[in-house]
């Protein structure tokens, strides 16, 4: 009894002396990354609107994409994985953590980002709980919320009869048919609109053959991404011929270039900010 009394008691004594650990709220961010200046600062405006929206609550950033965060580092420019983001955060002291993604489709990036951060919830003396929100289109209301931002921020000296092109990335992932539900959605409100990708469907040369057979003189080229990255200044507007600008410049169209990302714009800011409210809530 003696020596089961002498075991137990430290253990007792460690119990008693055990506290719940204190809450603390943070918002992580995740986004592909970039390398272009112009662009960073369209991150700078959302690190803004975060802060402004949610009070009080930390925001911290991280970049999926190993090349931008290597090319960084040699421009001197730290950036974090959402793995070593999210390590950081555990070890100063954070419980509760909102994962945004910044990501415009729930593709494969954003899906091996979300296996990732999933991983670091209720780790011993880690976060005890993790919540992560949509990328920009995730529900038919967002799709719609963002056709009618694109429709409110046209070139102001596009006229009737010239079309609009819209860069997407595209993938091979299953997530690549929110690009053609998009188009559909954005086509209704003006047919002389037409969303393409780099990378799935649909791609540069459909896109061609529509604007051929419509007859179309004039092109607007604009990315649908959400920074004007490498993506948007070599492979839509690049010199090389086999950019979208030098393939439909050689179809008889003339072409002009508009490089602003979608994050440029407010509301569509607001949309990922509704997604991020959302992921707060399910931390209460």
């Amino acid at each position: 009894i003696l020596l089961l009394s002498l075991v137990s008691a430290p253990s007792l004594q460690a119990g008693d002396r055990a506290k719940p650990k204190p809450v603390k709220k943070g918002i992580l961010l995740v986004t592909f990354g970039t390398s272009v200046p112009e662009a960073q600062e369209v991150f700078d405006r959302i690190d803004a609107a975060v802060k402004d929206r949610f009070k009080g609550v930390e925001v911290r950033w991280a970049f999926t994409a190993k090349m931008i965060r290597l090319k960084l580092a040699k421009e001197g420019k730290i950036t974090l994985s959402p793995s070593l983001a999210l390590a950081r955060m555990a070890e100063d002291g954070f419980t509760h953590v909102a994962v945004q993604s910044l990501h415009v489709i729930p593709g494969q990036e954003f899906h091996q980002m979300y296996e990732t951060v999933m991983r670091f919830q209720g780790m011993p003396k880690g976060i005890e709980k993790i919540a992560v929100g949509s990328p920009l289109l995730a529900a038919t209301e967002d799709l719609l919320r963002t056709a009618e931002v694109i429709l409110a921020n046209l070139p102001p000296e596009r006229k009737k009869g010239e079309a609009v092109v819209l860069m997407g990335h595209g993938t091979h992932h299953p997530a690549n048919v929110y690009y053609p539900a998009m188009n559909f959605i954005i086509q209704k409100m003006d047919p002389e609109i037409i969303l393409g990708t780099v990378e799935g469907y649909p791609e540069i040369n459909q896109i061609k053959e529509d604007l051929v057979e419509k007859k179309i003189k004039k092109v607007w080229l604009l990315p649908f991404m959400s920074v004007a990255g490498d993506h948007a200044l070599n492979d839509m507007a690049g010199e090389e011929e086999d950019s979208w600008k030098s393939i439909l410049t050689k179809a008889g169209m003339d072409c002009r270039v508009v490089l602003t990302g979608m994050a440029a714009y407010p509301r569509i800011v607001e949309i990922w900010l509704d997604h991020l409210a959302e992921a707060l809530s399910h931390l209460d």
